[in-house]
């Protein structure tokens, strides 16, 4: 083997927008294609509205405009508007900005100088426009490459800032954004800034008190064992409750930011509840007991927070609170203090909050023998029975000490029967993806309580593959991907699987970990070209393209696609359906309706949409036999 030749020419220097778009990992995370709440589209969202909310935060400006429109974004604030000297610097010179003078910008989130500039070298179009004191300043970008820079000009419009922008396709493949997720992420921003009126495309978002209106959102209020517990001071907010939930439920900000990851100051609230409640009623209780079905939020501000990430997702514990104290001690403390004197004063609060503690301290101890049988039973069948077909970031016995980034990109396929999942690992990618292969139709969970999660083995296989037993925070894959069938066991063993995240594990579907993948309904083709149509209009479609002289097959179960075409299907070109947690609906009430005994308007329901699918296969030209299939 020739010996590598370590030279002048190999090395090289990159300037900014080169080294941004060389590695945007480094970045805003992963790209993803809007899939998922965190993947780049959104990361780059958050970066420009920061910059809007940041000026809110120092008094100026109190409405930010949002639209999001074929792939193009447009955020127009009131604040100061950038001064009109530093407009270019400002968006393509990094470490440039303001926020480096602690008395302009004292506690921001971006304090590095790279938001706007990520931004800039990661959109194919992107437009800055200054609005400062009767003038205005305007520049054109493109992948981060200065096109055009206007000469200052007089205007009517207010002082602030307008930003346009179109992700680069070439980094974020066939991305779209969803307004589910957008929708989400300024609630937040409205929320941890009482008095901000957000306008979404044609939405108003507006928090009157902060904390307490994001868990009345999130929570159904018909469940939650006693009134959300609101407390507030110049830095810290709180809000919390019990609820009828099996495990936790935490949203934390720093700054402003959602640290989706949590970090120290999420660990001090957790602990600061514990140590509170245990000192207020005199008794030891089991931290869990305390915790299981809490709902809570946590907000901070801190000058010049440490983050583990560019992406800014989880506070480091190198932080510093208001007046020199840890941030640990400084919430903690917040805590046995605020807590405590809340829980003095309203008696029925804290009488609910024990009664719900009890009720938790029981459930443990019924199923604490069955789960430690059921884990050894777990642990020797997923070994033994290859259930679970692992991927190589894991060890077989848990998550590997490995970097942030590469769990983020693992992904387990829950399938059932052996064609189906022999087909997924021969094509899948052994390095990030693993399939866990069912047997048969998974127990219909809906009324169970989590004893049955233990006696059921499929179900606590499964759950013991996903490392959930105790929460989230093992969580070993980062996408739980639902891979049935689109035949009618298919979508049965779809439901069931819904059902059973939903009753006991929904942080894992409000957290955004779980998809439906979407694979071909069919495949046509001639001597030439092969297309794979995911519905009826994508394959009418390509049989006008090829005249009519197609062979059409129709892929009525997983195991009938070749491991060939299907390492396409779950590949670069992986077509992922969210199942995302809408908060005005009630997981109780969908899973009665849908998975509890048969109603009439569950019926009503299944008639009606059946008819409306019916009249659409019919107005396609679909052939008669179809029809009669789906009405039989």
């Amino acid at each position: 083997m020739a010996a590598v030749q370590y030279t002048e020419d190999n090395i090289k220097s990159l300037d900014w927008k080169e080294h941004i778009r060389l590695r945007p990992g480094m970045y805003i995370g992963k790209l993803g294609n809007g899939s998922s709440y965190d993947d780049g589209i959104y990361v780059l969202l958050k970066e420009v509205i920061d910059n809007s909310i940041d000026e809110y935060v120092m008094g100026h400006g109190r409405q930010i405009e949002i639209k999001v429109d074929d792939g193009k974004v447009i955020v127009r604030d009131y604040g100061r508007g950038i001064p009109l000297g530093k407009v270019v610097d400002v968006v393509s010179k990094i470490n440039t900005g303001g926020k480096y003078d602690s008395k302009a910008f004292k506690k921001s989130v971006g304090l590095n100088g790279v938001g706007l500039k990520a931004v800039n070298a990661l959109s194919t179009n992107f437009t800055v426009t200054a609005f400062r004191d009767g003038k205005a300043k305007k520049a054109e970008f493109s992948q981060g490459v200065l096109i055009k820079e206007s000469k200052q000009t007089k205007t009517k419009e207010s002082n602030g800032t307008l930003i346009e922008y179109i992700p680069d396709d070439s980094v974020f493949k066939n991305y779209k954004h969803r307004n589910e997720f957008i929708i989400n992420q300024l609630w937040n921003y409205a929320y941890l800034n009482a008095g901000l009126k957000l306008k979404f495309n044609k939405e108003t978002l507006y928090s009157k008190n902060g904390l307490k209106d994001l868990l009345e959102r999130k929570s159904n209020m018909d469940t939650v064992r006693y009134p959300i517990i609101h407390i507030k001071d110049e830095d810290i907010e709180v809000a919390l409750t019990h609820g009828q939930q099996y495990g936790e439920e935490y949203y934390s900000f720093v700054n402003g930011q959602n640290t989706t990851q949590g970090g120290t100051h999420l660990a001090a609230f957790r602990e600061g509840i514990v140590k509170t409640v245990r000192d207020f009623f005199g008794k030891n209780y089991d931290a869990k007991d305390i915790q299981t079905a809490i709902i809570g939020a946590i907000s901070v501000r801190v000058e010049e927070p440490v983050f583990e990430s560019q992406t800014k997702t989880k506070l480091g514990s190198l932080n510093v609170a208001p007046e020199g104290q840890s941030i640990r001690g400084f919430i903690v403390d917040f805590l046995k203090k605020h807590l405590d004197n809340f829980l003095h004063k309203n008696k029925a609060v804290a009488e609910a909050m024990q009664k719900r503690i009890q009720q938790s301290e029981k459930e443990r101890k019924e199923i604490a023998g069955i789960k430690k049988l059921a884990n050894k039973r777990a642990k020797t069948a997923n070994i033994h029975n290859k259930k679970l077909r692992d991927c190589r970031i894991h060890f077989n016995d848990g998550p590997r000490k490995t970097k942030e980034e590469d769990r983020l990109e693992t992904t387990i396929f829950i399938t059932e029967g052996d064609s189906a999942s022999g087909s997924i690992t021969k094509a899948r990618n052994v390095q990030t993806q693993a399939v866990f292969s069912l047997r048969g139709k998974p127990l219909n969970s809906f009324g169970q309580t989590k004893k049955v999660v233990y006696e059921n083995e499929e179900l606590n296989l499964l759950q013991h593959a996903l490392n959930i037993e105790d929460g989230l925070e093992g969580l070993r894959f980062n996408q739980v991907v639902i891979a049935t069938d689109a035949d009618v066991d298919g979508m049965h063993i779809r439901l069931l699987l819904l059902t059973f995240f939903l009753q006991f594990f929904p942080d894992l579907v409000r957290e955004g970990h779980l998809y439906i993948l979407e694979t071909p309904l069919f495949r046509v083709r001639d001597k030439k070209d092969t297309h794979y149509c995911y519905s009826e209009k994508e394959k009418q479609a390509a049989i006008k393209k090829l005249r009519g002289k197609a062979e059409i097959t129709r892929f009525k179960g997983l195991g009938e696609i070749s491991p060939n075409e299907f390492g396409g299907f779950i590949g670069e070109d992986i077509r992922l359906e969210p199942v995302i947690f809408n908060e005005n609906l009630k997981i109780a009430d969908i899973l009665s309706y849908y998975m509890g005994k048969n109603s009439m308007d569950r019926q009503k329901f299944i008639i009606d949409n059946l008819k409306v699918e019916i009249d659409g296969l019919e107005d396609a030209g679909v052939m008669d036999l179809e029809k009669e299939e789906l009405e039989a």
